[in-house]
């Protein structure tokens, strides 16, 4: 059962002008430890960042809360699991509102799907509900 449905799309020019304008304050604000290390190792590290951006956005989006309700940028991170599918690992806020939302009995499922074709980096992100045990992630 699908529980929320996000999407965004960011300018890849504008999380460029932000990173250099405001360097290390807007990347520890907004991003994760994890997702700073992989954006770092990339040749185009804007990029990587937009699309986390943009997950971050369709996130709170699919969460129903926008970024309030105690949700905050860092409480959502992009992960990939062993098999390499990306996902979100929410704490603090973000967390709560997830296990709010997802019925007794089941395990949430984050679905997310980024990409980028400059100067645009956009995210889906789709939050299931299903049987308890059978996939969560």
């Amino acid at each position: 059962m699908i529980l929320g449905i996000g999407s965004d799309l960011t300018d890849i020019r504008r999380i460029e002008k932000t990173i250099a304008r405001h360097g290390e304050r807007f990347l520890a604000r907004i991003f994760t430890e994890a997702e700073r290390a992989r954006a770092e190792r990339r040749t185009n590290r804007a990029a990587t960042y937009a699309k986390r951006f943009a997950a971050k956005e369709a996130c709170a989006k699919a969460l129903g809360t926008g970024m309030r309700r105690g949700v905050f940028w860092r409480d959502m991170g992009v992960v990939n699991l062993p098999s390499g599918r990306p996902t979100m690992r929410l704490t603090g806020g973000a967390l709560r509102r997830l296990e709010e939302i997802t019925p007794e009995g089941c395990a949430p499922r984050i679905d997310v799907t980024i990409t980028d074709e400059y100067p645009l980096a956009q995210a889906f992100v789709v939050i299931s509900a299903v049987p308890a045990g059978q996939g969560g992630g």
